[in-house]
């Protein structure tokens, strides 16, 4: 094996997405443990954007990007999962964004055929996430009643799919009438626009309207703007999923709050906690790819971007301009 030269999208420093810029590196022979994978696609992702910010420290420069699927080009000492040529994805892999990555062997999964590599890469981040926060974070049945937000997103289309497969109510929201009706496609049985109420008691009052009751669990990724009408959405006993904060940080909670609602639970969870193990990633991962290959669930791919275009793909997400997963594409 010898060393090869790949390109790279970097964050020399923090800062916002005019910080990116992409390099040509060496990539050394994989060690004990690792594959070298030659990358047909990486996410885009708003992990990207905290990380690259330095709201989750990271020390710099570094290759930006999570996730990503490719071939197996090459493999360390000691490696058993896998092996050259095998089509791969992974998630929670640092440096994920470059034409050539090395990846620890034990997070690499296997893409099934039938499902192509871009789309294996666009849904490991956000399809597992869907799939443990409607599985395992709160176990949805035929019974329950679930509150979506930014539901024509990544994440959030999937939520819907994977609600409505289990038989739940979905309440979505999202900012145009042109994602409403993505929403609505999928599955959901009441939209709302969120740009059409001013206050959280208003958004929330619309919801409980919609949903006949305070739902079960509210579903929401883009924090600071949604929150407070999240909580005020819930039923007693409810529970707000926060797993993202696309609109900024929730401020800091008096968790007196949670009893004044109506002793109502909240989690922030996070997929790295979910496929800690490898029979878990295996078992969660395949269950997802399973569900693309035999056409069960739908992966809405909104645009595809060379490194080179990468600031323009992360200011799209940013901006709240995408329905859909957003790649990057050496």
């Amino acid at each position: 094996m010898t060393s090869l030269t790949a390109s790279a999208l970097i964050v020399p420093e923090p800062g916002d997405s005019g910080v990116l810029r992409v390099e040509e590196r060496e990539v050394p022979d994989p060690g004990p443990g690792q594959a070298r994978v030659t990358v047909a696609a990486s996410g885009v992702n708003f992990i990207d954007t905290y990380q690259r910010g330095g709201v989750y420290p990271v020390e710099t420069p570094f290759v930006l990007g999570m996730e990503g699927a490719g071939t197996v080009e090459s493999v360390g000492e000691g490696v058993t999962e896998v092996a050259p040529g095998d089509r791969v994805a992974w998630a929670m892999q640092l440096g994920s964004a470059a034409s050539v990555a090395t990846v620890p062997a034990a997070s690499l999964v296997p893409v099934p055929d039938g499902v192509e590599l871009d789309v294996a890469a666009a849904a490991m981040l956000q399809a597992m996430t869907a799939h443990f926060l409607v599985n395992d974070t709160y176990p949805c049945t035929a019974e329950t009643v679930a509150l979506v937000h930014a539901a024509a997103g990544g994440v959030g289309q999937l939520l819907v799919q994977l609600l409505k497969a289990k038989g739940a109510t979905v309440v979505a929201t999202a900012g145009s009438e042109d994602k409403l009706a993505i929403a609505r496609d999928r599955g959901a049985d009441h939209v709302i626009n969120y740009r059409e109420h001013d206050t959280a008691d208003s958004l929330a009052s619309a919801v409980k309207e919609a949903a006949g009751r305070g739902v079960d669990v509210a579903y929401d990724g883009v924090g600071q703007a949604t929150f407070d009408a999240s909580m005020a959405s819930l039923r007693p006993r409810g529970l707000l999923v926060l797993f993202g904060a696309a609109s900024g940080p929730v401020p800091p909670l008096d968790p007196q709050r949670l009893n004044q609602g109506g002793s109502l639970y909240l989690t922030r969870p996070t997929l790295a906690h979910y496929i800690a193990g490898r029979d878990e990633l295996l078992a969660r991962s395949g269950e997802v790819l399973d569900l693309i290959a035999d056409g069960s669930l739908d992966i809405a791919i909104d645009s595809r971007h060379p490194l080179t275009d990468a600031r323009a793909a992360y200011d799209a997400l940013e901006g709240r301009r995408t329905s859909g997963k957003v790649l990057l594409v050496p």
